[in-house]
């Protein structure tokens, strides 16, 4: 019996940490097909529609599958093959949510801002938490010193644990970006039917729970750091 409650709460955990990546995934697959929706693609709207903006400093460009996203730095908006030259609803749906920070950007939202500020603090903490942590075994060899090990051990879980706080903090800019900067840009401009906008607001809601999973994710690699080293 013991061994059965241990599998499902494994299952539980499990489901709760990939889940979420799981069903984004299959949210934009299902409303990638078909193909053929739209006389413009992913790529050809976000340029469209920072025109629209009057927004001329930012570019739009294919990146890698999967990572699409705005570079507020390099003033880039960077979309996956399948979203840039795409002509589905979610190519459609996606390409004006990254523009949506585009104008997140542009009007400056404090939201916006902070998350910027916070993830460029996050990156250099998680690389700085990851070189601690890997480093502790040896520092406790030379050094012999619990406190100096404890205290290394909570710099590297500290590291850690700012990204995943950074993720958390980023969903109510998705949010913002989803819901009160791209679906309203879709529906005035009349690029998607009243039809289209209900299932629109899954593909948003999708993209902006992204981070969600990223964040349950670098929750699962913490926990796992953590019980580790506690060996």
């Amino acid at each position: 019996m013991q061994i059965i409650l241990i599998i499902i709460g494994l299952g539980l955990f499990l489901g709760l940490i990939y889940g979420p990546g799981i069903w984004v995934q299959r949210v934009f697959k299902k409303y990638s097909s078909p193909d053929d929706l739209f006389d413009g693609t992913g790529g050809e709207l976000a340029n469209y529609l920072l025109e629209e903006l009057k927004i001329k400093n930012v570019t739009v460009e294919q990146t890698d599958p999967g990572q699409d996203h705005y570079d507020p730095v390099e003033k880039v908006v960077r979309l996956s093959p399948d979203i840039y030259s795409g002509k589905s609803l979610t190519a459609i749906t996606v390409a004006a949510h990254e523009v949506g920070h585009v104008m997140q950007h542009v009007s400056g939202s404090k939201l916006f801002n902070l998350r910027l500020s916070m993830v460029r603090i996050a990156q250099v903490a998680e690389k700085m938490g990851s070189a601690a942590i890997i480093a502790m075994p040896v520092v406790a060899l030379i050094t012999r010193s619990p406190a100096v090990s404890g205290l290394i051990f909570g710099l590297g879980i500290a590291g850690i644990a700012l990204g995943t706080l950074v993720h958390f903090i980023t969903l109510p800019v998705e949010l913002d970006a989803s819901f009160n900067r791209a679906l309203p840009m879709l529906k005035s401009g009349k690029y998607i039917s009243e039809s289209q906008s209900r299932h629109a607001r899954v593909i948003l809601k999708a993209a902006a729970y992204t981070y969600v999973a990223g964040s349950l994710a670098n929750l699962f690699n913490l926990f796992r750091w953590i019980r580790i080293l506690k060996r």
